[in-house]
């Protein structure tokens, strides 16, 4: 498969690098950056990854360039990559609202019309990009953990807990836990998977948590004065659905769904990843 390498930055002595490639689970031109640390130079060192995926409206960017990750995935000598949010091109479906389509996939494997032939991140993300990923890396360790934020959140809690054995930990900034019961979620779920709700539960991190015998530790952050918490971002079902597995949830007072709030704690987040990663 053919992948370009489209920009690098120099960034706390490791690289981040920006990539395209056509994805055949997509259908089309997909985009990912991936940081790589100083010490992919060094053959005998094996390097842990990170995956973070971001929320709506954003791509690979907005992580990148307002998170400040680098400076602490360079300390604890980890990859991070970060996928789009969404497929995007001329032929792919799109809506005029802001929280669907372009921008805002909520990580699933669409069965609908027009959304079917090219909104399946949930296969690209655990199929097809790993392995395009794992030989960028090439001293990869085998050992990997998932985190994001808001949409994002929600697809890192999916995504590991449907991969139980594949990730070593999890972490979400102001995920929305419980999607089958909020305005983005039933928007979401009812464009791409249909109008059966039945069907949105194997999407929404709270049915899963109930229903899991194997969970990896969990973190969770989430700002008290974010303006989304109280409709978008409740955490109630998904804690009491979580009871019996290894789940901190962080309720940060005057922080808010930005990525100050993230810059604020992501050196928290990764320093948790690397813990469960150096296990």
């Amino acid at each position: 498969m053919s992948v370009e390498l489209i920009e690098t930055h120099r960034s706390f002595g490791g690289e981040l690098r920006k990539y395209r490639h056509f994805s055949k689970a997509m259908n089309v031109d997909m985009i990912f950056s991936l940081y790589l640390p100083e010490v992919v130079q060094d053959e005998a060192k094996e390097l842990s990854l990170i995956w973070w995926l971001s929320g709506l409206t954003c791509t690979d960017d907005n992580f990148s360039q307002k998170s400040g990750f680098q400076q602490y995935a360079a300390k604890h000598e980890v990859a991070v990559v970060i996928p789009d949010t969404s497929p995007r091109g001329d032929n792919v479906a799109d809506s005029d609202a802001w929280d669907l389509g372009t921008g805002a996939s909520f990580y699933v494997d669409a069965n609908q019309e027009p959304w079917v032939e090219h909104y399946q991140m949930y296969t690209y993300l655990t199929e097809e990009l790993p392995q395009i990923v794992y030989d960028l890396i090439g001293n990869y360790s085998g050992k990997e953990s998932i985190m994001g934020h808001s949409m994002g959140g929600h697809g890192a809690l999916v995504i590991g807990l449907k991969n139980p054995q594949r990730f070593e930990a999890i972490s979400a900034f102001a995920p929305i836990s419980n999607p089958s019961q909020v305005p983005w979620g039933q928007k979401a779920f009812t464009a791409y998977l249909g109008s059966e709700e039945s069907s949105w539960k194997t999407w929404d991190a709270t049915y899963l948590i109930k229903e899991a015998k194997q969970v990896p530790p969990i973190l969770i952050t989430q700002g008290d004065a974010d303006n989304f918490y109280e409709v978008q971002l409740q955490e109630t079902a998904f804690l009491e659905a979580a009871t019996g597995h290894d789940v901190r949830y962080q309720l940060e007072k005057g922080y808010d769904h930005s990525y100050f709030t993230i810059a604020t704690f992501i050196g928290e987040h990764i320093d948790f990843h690397s813990k469960a990663l150096n296990k």
